[in-house]
């Protein structure tokens, strides 16, 4: 009997020891992130601050030659930036401290060319330092973004400038309190002034800087802060200036290989499954066309429906947002860009208002050693420090969440316990109603953060499928929510003949005004396509009668129709073809072609009447992956097609990178007549498409 007992006891003494082994956390999936990208990646969501002197001089790259003098706002208020960035819902700003012309929004010690020569507080303004101030009074992280080119330094392309680079990343990293992130962009090497000289200088960018030794001069300085942008950065661009990432997005990059120039930056949207270093992805984007203030643009912020899927697309892919707001010449975030922000701000708070899942009876079918350490009620504790995980090489599991009723749902947020490493590869998600399960949601990555938008589904329950892994799943929060409905702007378009025609989701009215007013359920109701051809402001909504809801505003400003309007000369192309660029349709484009196919190339249009006009707009080619870009050009008028006066050139600054409308104004001038020239293509390229060409009337 006494050897039984001893027996038994040896049986449960291997027994718990053997639940303990398995009960261990699991092993890290490398590569993880640091807790400094910890850090950042729970920011979420944080302001980019574009102000310097193209503010004043209407570019969005300055050529380095303008005058310090010309910066000069009226009302600087740094505070004022800070509390909308807070009441926005962000946790930090990163501010242009010196963009590519080279002009210093601090008194630099190592050039004249910074605010201490501005007419701003007589030369003892310091932008960067009330930033700061400003940030630690909202309790917002300050971030900083320090161009590596500079079109302005006589030394620009010499081993003198990277002294002089590093000596300005010193005086950053070092005078204005902890800097969460520094940005170096990667627009590196070009035509500039140089001091005089006006040239165009190239470079080596993974090479001239020496990024090795320019990031341990970082380091040093500043351990808590995370380098984005060229080199062995810290985190990645998402490949775009839309503020997107696919919806399969890595935290994992294949740094070695970008490094030695075998990755196409297209990759960032996803990063890479196999990646060696964890580098995640931030999505930048502009709340306007620009990135720079443009008064032109004060009616083109972009709408509530686009910020709105930015924000799902970016932090609910795995990405951070970095937001734009193109501060204004009095030297504060402009009214338009602050509305719209109040807007966004009030979608994602009633769509995240209500968490469903807290009471539901939870279970999964696997659970890590079936030690409750690790078990599903994790993923609803609200603890970010708990999770589920399943056993060891169970890289398939399936959790299951059941109501006390059916309850209404919409959204799914997940997200993975990253400090172990990214793993799920594929998931889906189900709902039983019923009595039957449905699949409505099949998705590839989580990571940090991953939010599904579905169609609104009364569920008894509600099931994760992980289908695929690197690893044993780890999950460690889930959430889900019924959002209102959200009722979608509509589209307007007007054609070269001044047909109006309005489109919305399937099921809501449109009703529209034409004399600029805010338009309601009394206003006129679009029945369909309509002739307009003066010049008006048409404002549009759509409304979802059985809900009781409607739209935000669409706003569309036409100027007198083209209906008369003749291409009449091109240098090369078919002409029969080019009245494309003048249809009204951008998604239409055309090409200058023929034996004669070299730039520069022309084209010459008759608007068929004489007409007072104060710029002109191109619009890039928007189907297909080369869209055949122009980088730089002329445009003239003419009332007679004989004489013709130069009103504008220069270049289409950043068009690689955000290929949308390009404005261009000047004086108000009398024309009928106007020429276009491409003088130059992105990439030295001699294929150059446009999709519209149209002028700005007073």
């Amino acid at each position: 009997m006494k050897n039984i007992f001893l027996l038994l006891s040896f049986f449960s003494v291997v027994q718990s020891i053997y639940c303990q082994e398995l009960a261990k956390a699991p092993a890290p999936c490398y590569p993880v992130p640091t807790q400094k990208q910890m850090d950042w990646q729970e920011m979420e969501f944080y302001a980019f601050v574009h102000f310097s002197l193209n503010t004043f001089t209407n570019k969005e790259w300055g050529y380095g030659d303008e005058s310090p003098e010309l910066f000069n706002p009226t009302a600087l208020d740094a505070r004022q930036w800070a509390r909308i960035a807070k009441e926005s819902g962000m946790k930090g700003i990163i501010l242009v401290a010196k963009h590519h012309d080279g002009f210093c929004l601090w008194p630099s010690a190592y050039t004249e060319r910074s605010v201490k020569n501005s007419p701003w507080k007589n030369g003892k303004g310091d932008v960067v330092k009330e930033l700061a101030e400003a940030c630690r009074e909202y309790n917002l992280k300050l971030g900083l973004y320090l161009s590596p080119w500079d079109r302005n330094n006589p030394d620009y392309g010499n081993p003198k400038y990277i002294t002089y680079f590093r000596n300005q990343l010193t005086e950053l990293l070092t005078n204005y309190g902890d800097v969460f992130e520094m940005w170096f962009d990667g627009a590196n090497g070009g035509d500039g002034y140089y001091g005089g000289a006006d040239e165009t200088r190239k470079i080596n960018t993974l090479e001239y800087y020496n990024w090795d030794e320019t990031y341990k001069l970082i380091y040093r300085l500043a351990p808590k802060t995370l380098v984005w942008g060229v080199g062995p950065s810290e985190a990645r661009w998402i490949g775009n200036e839309e503020g997107r990432a696919n919806t399969t997005n890595w935290s994992l990059l294949r740094q070695k290989d970008e490094l030695a120039g075998k990755v196409h930056y297209t990759e960032f949207m996803s990063g890479h499954e196999d990646g060696e270093k964890w580098v995640p992805g931030e999505a930048d984007v502009s709340i306007r066309p620009g990135w720079f203030y443009h008064a032109v643009e004060d009616d083109k912020v972009r709408s509530l429906d686009e910020l709105v899927d930015i924000y799902y697309e970016s932090v609910g892919r795995n990405a951070t947002l970095l937001l734009n707001l193109p501060v204004d010449r009095r030297g504060l975030v402009n009214e338009n860009d602050e509305e719209r922000l109040k807007e966004l701000v009030a979608v994602i708070k009633t769509d995240f208002n209500k968490e469903l899942l807290a009471g539901s009876k939870v279970s999964a079918d696997n659970v890590r050693g079936n030690d409750n350490k690790f078990g599903p009620k994790n993923t609803i504790d609200n603890d970010k420090n708990t999770y589920w995980a399943a056993d060891d090489n169970v890289k398939e599991a399936s959790i299951e969440f059941e109501f006390e009723k059916p309850t209404a749902i919409n959204r799914i947020l997940i997200q993975e316990y990253i400090k172990l490493g990214q793993r799920v590869k594929a998931f889906n998600v189900e709902v039983k109603t019923n009595g039957k399960w449905e699949t409505i949601a099949n998705e590839t990555t989580i990571g940090y953060k991953r939010i599904l938008r579905t169609k609104r589904v009364l569920a008894d329950a509600l099931k994760i499928n992980i289908t695929a892994a690197k690893a044993s799943v780890v999950i460690s929060n889930i959430q889900a929510y019924n959002a209102p409905t959200f009722v979608r702007i509509p589209t307007i378009q007007r054609d070269k003949k001044g047909e109006v025609t309005i489109k919305a989701e399937e099921g809501n009215s449109i009703y529209y005004t034409v004399d600029g007013s805010v338009p309601s359920e009394k206003s006129i109701l679009y029945k369909g396509a309509f002739a307009y051809n003066k010049a008006f402001t048409l404002k549009a909504i759509a409304r979802n009668t059985k809900e009781n809801i409607s739209s935000a505003v669409k706003t569309a400003k036409y100027g007198v129709s083209k209906e008369k309007w003749k291409i009449i000369a091109v240098s090369s192309g078919d002409l029969k073809t080019a009245d494309r660029i003048i249809d009204g349709n951008p998604d239409t484009d055309w090409s200058f072609g023929g034996d004669a196919n070299k730039l520069p190339q022309q084209l010459s249009i008759d608007m068929g009447a004489v007409r007072k006009i104060t710029g002109f707009t191109y619009v890039p080619q928007q189907v297909g992956n080369n869209l055949n870009l122009i980088s730089n050009y002329e445009f003239y008028t003419s009332t007679d097609n004989v004489k013709w006066i130069k009103q504008s050139q220069g270049e289409f600054s950043n068009i690689k990178n955000n290929p949308i409308e390009q404005v261009k104004t000047f004086s108000k001038v009398t024309a009928r007549y106007l020429r276009f020239v491409a003088l130059a293509a992105v990439g030295k390229g001699q294929v150059v498409s446009i999709g519209e060409i149209n002028v700005i009337e007073e």
